[in-house]
């Protein structure tokens, strides 16, 4: 008998118990991650691909289709002063890419909060989260992208939430690079006692 994780490809409800308060703050941050990036560093974004594929298995679940229908994918990675730091892997029904999410086709170097959190008609799942396996489909952007991050794999954490506008979904899944925990650990901003040590933030939320 299949359970819950099954069905969601091994993805969790919230966060493992055992994860640090840093990991969890992280995995479960609300808002567009790309804001709290800002704050450790210089963010820059660079595209690793675009293109019309089939949905892999692992992501049926997010968009609630079969897999191998098409959808549009684009992986990406973000650096904080020069540190790989978080990969990212947004999918959506391609029909949609020329619809409700057009605009995920014309962002070039720009981040996808820019198109995420302005909008009042968009609504975001709760978080789910895992480790890395190399069935997942951010693991083989990864091993593409960024070979060298590639053998981490197993201890690398990752998050995925799922975007709606016009009952049409959005899914993105980031992964955290072993470069961002340093800078993330090394961070000690005004007011950093109550980040590590505050009230975690909920999961659920409007974007």
């Amino acid at each position: 008998m299949s359970t819950p994780s099954d069905r969601r490809a091994g993805w969790l409800a919230g966060t493992a118990p055992a994860l640090g308060r840093e990991h969890q703050y992280w995995l479960t941050r609300p808002g567009a991650l790309t804001a709290g990036l800002q704050r450790l560093g210089r963010v820059r974004l660079r595209v690793l691909r675009e293109r019309a594929e089939g949905l892999c298995r692992n992501e049926a679940w997010m968009l609630g289709l079969a897999p191998r229908s098409p959808i549009w994918a684009r992986e990406i990675v973000m650096s904080i002063n020069g540190v790989d730091s978080v990969l990212a892997r947004s999918v959506t029904p391609l029909a949609a890419s020329h619809a409700w999410w057009q605009g995920m086709r014309r962002l070039r170097s720009r981040p996808l909060a820019d198109m995420l959190y302005a909008d009042p008609r968009i609504s975001r799942s709760p978080f789910y989260t895992r480790r890395l396996d190399r069935w997942q489909p951010l693991y083989r952007a990864l091993r593409a992208g960024l070979p060298e991050a590639a053998c981490a794999a197993p201890a690398l954490l990752a998050r995925c939430s799922v975007f709606r506008r016009g009952g049409q979904p959005l899914s993105v899944a980031e992964c955290f690079l072993p470069g961002f925990w340093r800078l993330a650990a090394a961070y000690q901003p005004a007011g950093a006692n109550e980040r590590r040590h505050g009230p975690p933030f909920p999961a659920t939320h409007q974007a």
